[in-house]
């Protein structure tokens, strides 16, 4: 089939601007849908609330738009396609049907898909807040024909999704920043194990916080605090060490190390001259000693 209008005359520069227009609108619509469709509530809402300045003006100007996603989504995605549909129907009378397809297929794929979800995927947020006026208007001149449409999806697929994170994955995102901390990151190490110890808190018992009395570094009541002995408190580096008489599950209390340091290696005074602070006790079987466990000390 011939082209219906040649070159230079008005009908032809009318029918360039209107293609020019739907790949501009179909791409905005495909940009948009990823841009605006991709951000769930709970993340705008927390921008909303402690982002930076200019992010917490674009999300509380998106955050109504959004609100109803499925109508949203269907207005966008109606617009998107009959600006796709349209534009093959201008085209066919500038070229041949075969140049007709190829073309719209071309620009639809360039400039109405990859460059703007790229562009969107990006910089969604301020460009949603830009024309999110547009977007009322769009919804609103649809609503007859997407308003149903999107009742239909909330009545299968359910009104709203909220996506909170479960405890695993705030761990999970908690490394990822502890990761990055040594990057530039927002939170430190040491902010991180603390928040990641705190998701932890549910699922320890009193025993993961305790290390076996097998394990724990305590002395002889009848000992003597000779050099050697206080070259291994200090290389232990607590500052309190448990005291034992006979068994070492016989705790009977501790010592702290800085009450040490006025005392001579070369004396070798006994651990029991030196004062032994009671610790909280308690009367247990002796098939539960091996089993018993003590608070680490520091």
């Amino acid at each position: 089939m011939a082209a219906e209008y040649q070159c230079c005359e008005t009908g032809f520069f009318v029918h360039i601007l209107v293609i020019l227009l739907l790949v501009l609108f179909a791409g905005l619509m495909s940009g948009l849908t990823l841009g605006l469709m991709s951000m769930s509530l709970v993340d705008l809402e927390v921008l909303a609330k402690s982002g930076t300045p200019k992010d917490r003006k674009h999300a509380a100007k998106i955050l109504p738009v959004v609100k109803k996603q499925h109508l949203l989504l269907c207005t966008l995605l109606i617009y998107n396609a009959a600006a796709m549909e349209a534009l093959p129907i201008f085209l066919d009378g500038l070229v041949s049907a075969w140049g007709a397809i190829l073309i719209s297929v071309t620009l639809i794929l360039l400039f109405g898909e990859i460059i703007p979800q790229s562009v969107c995927s990006r910089h969604g947020l301020a460009i949603g807040a830009a024309v999110a006026p547009v977007v009322r208007v769009l919804v609103w001149v649809c609503y007859p024909v997407a308003f149903p449409i999107s009742k239909l999806l909330d009545f299968l697929l359910g009104e709203g999704h909220v996506a909170l994170f479960r405890r695993a994955e705030l761990k999970t995102l908690v490394n990822l920043h502890g990761n990055e901390a040594g990057k530039g990151g927002e939170l430190t190490h040491d902010e991180t194990t603390i928040i990641a110890g705190a998701l932890e808190l549910t699922e320890k018992t009193a025993r993961d916080a305790m290390t076996p009395i097998s394990d724990t570094f305590a002395i002889d009541i009848n000992a003597k605090l000779d050099k050697d002995l206080m070259k291994l408190i200090l290389e232990k580096g607590h500052s309190r060490v448990p005291v034992y008489y006979e068994q070492s599950t016989n705790i009977i209390g501790l010592i702290l190390v800085k009450n040490l340091l006025t005392i001579n290696p070369a004396d070798e005074l006994p651990v029991k001259t030196v004062t032994i602070r009671r610790i909280p006790s308690w009367r247990c079987g002796m098939e539960g000693l091996s089993k018993l466990r003590v608070l680490p000390v520091m």
